[in-house]
């Protein structure tokens, strides 16, 4: 069966394909996302049983995402160093042992520490995949190598929490070492099945292919307008909808906690479905109507959302917002391909940095306008985040990038003689 990622009818028989690296990245973020789920839904449960309070709980999970963000530039110079395939397999590697000690941790300090180092090995992991998948794909089809990349994690996260309850009745320490087993598979498939590469300067097309200076990504409008649309998701997806919808449908609608997990599951069968069109959307349409239309879409809908009656319509505008996300995780990280070219690691790192800091002030930010002020209020700062983004948009160059080949992988290149800061 053709995947509906690669070649379409209407194509003609040269145009490019995802090539076998794309898959094995899919496979591979499948694997990370479904122990990632597993482990989600038990940690604050697990954490609490070391007679902990809840500021203690959500240190752990802030010390991910904070040292995810501290560790994302030196991610970029090493991955410039040692190659995309190498920092990748060391950062899943680390991600694994920190989670299957997790599991034996033995004081609340212990959880805290694994726990930091473990966002490490994830930012590893994840500028490593996506610069290896941005400079690998040619322009044309760069939306719908990202939209099969991140295909992946969404199964993973749907199936990941419906094995963690499971796990959780064997014990609360299973679903670590569940992670930490499908973290070990998926460094391995990507060890096996990531091709080997031909060095720069060994003959092969990168040889004479200029690195381009990080100043020239950071003054291009396209780059700019995806780390802002990164720092978007990342302050709306973690602070308003995924720390607010919860408490907004128990304390506003008075319904089971139970409700949100179905109305989030609903959204995500949505966007799972969305991903193949808005992927074909951004190659074909532009990254620049992409951004313009979802992030509109997606600030009057995460706007509105407090304003819910009942948990129906609620889950319908969730369903809508996760459509939006379909293309907002597409659009973005195609425009950081096009902008960074041959720049290395660097800009990737910065553009995970930006959802990474979002995902850290959003969270307390929502949280203190929820308190203080109302929840139509916290949501509305995330519409405007996302409004924002979308009149910026305009700043972008329309048309499609040119259609040039990818530069081949080169996971060991050598650090060049004057590299712009």
């Amino acid at each position: 069966m053709r995947s509906p990622f690669g070649r379409g009818p209407g194509r003609p028989a040269n145009a490019p394909r995802l090539g076998r690296d794309v898959y094995v990245l899919g496979v591979i973020a499948f694997f990370v996302m479904v122990g990632f789920g597993v482990v989600v839904p038990v940690l604050p449960v697990y954490v609490k049983s070391f007679g902990v309070g809840n500021l203690e709980i959500g240190a752990v999970v802030s010390a991910f995402a904070l040292m995810r963000f501290l560790a994302s530039p030196v991610c970029g110079k090493l991955i410039d160093w040692a190659g995309e395939r190498t920092i990748l397999a060391v950062g899943i590697g680390i991600v694994a042992v920190s989670s299957g000690l997790l599991g034996i941790a033995g004081s609340y300090p212990h959880l805290l520490l694994l726990r930091g180092v473990g966002g490490i090995g994830s930012a590893m992991f994840s500028v490593a995949a996506m610069t290896l998948l941005l400079r690998t794909t040619a322009p044309g089809i760069r939306g719908r190598a990202v939209g099969f990349y991140q295909g992946g994690f969404l199964i993973g996260g749907m199936a990941g929490p419906a094995l963690g309850g499971l796990l959780a009745t064997i014990s609360l320490t299973a679903p670590f070492f569940f992670y930490a087993g499908t973290l070990a598979v998926a460094g391995v498939i990507g060890l096996v099945l990531l091709r080997p590469a031909t060095r720069a300067g060994a003959g092969g097309a990168g040889a004479s292919t200029p690195l381009l200076p990080l100043r020239t990504v950071l003054r291009d409008p396209r780059f700019r307008a995806a780390c802002l649309a990164n720092f978007a998701q990342g302050w709306s997806s973690f602070g308003v909808r995924g720390a607010l919808v919860p408490v907004l449908v128990v304390e506003v609608l008075k319904g089971p906690s139970a409700w949100t997990g179905i109305a989030f599951a609903v959204a995500a069968v949505a966007q799972a479905l969305a991903l193949a069109p808005a992927a074909r959307f951004v190659d074909t349409v532009g990254r620049k109507p992409a951004i313009f239309g979802a992030f509109a879409v997606a600030a009057v809908t995460i706007t509105v959302i407090p304003f819910a009656p009942n948990i129906w319509l609620l889950t319908a505008l969730l369903c809508v917002y996760g459509v939006a996300a379909a293309f907002m995780g597409t659009a973005p990280a195609a425009s950081v391909g096009d902008a960074a070219g041959t720049a290395g690691g660097r800009p990737v790192a910065i553009f995970s940095m930006f959802s990474d800091f979002g995902a850290i002030v959003g969270p307390l930010v929502a949280g203190v306008l929820a308190d203080s002020v109302s929840y139509p209020a916290a949501f509305l700062l995330g519409g405007l985040l996302f409004a924002a983004t979308s009149l910026y948009a305009l700043r972008m160059p329309g048309g499609l990038p040119a259609q040039s080949a990818p530069e081949p992988p080169n996971p060991d290149p050598p650090r060049p003689s004057v590299q712009s800061a």
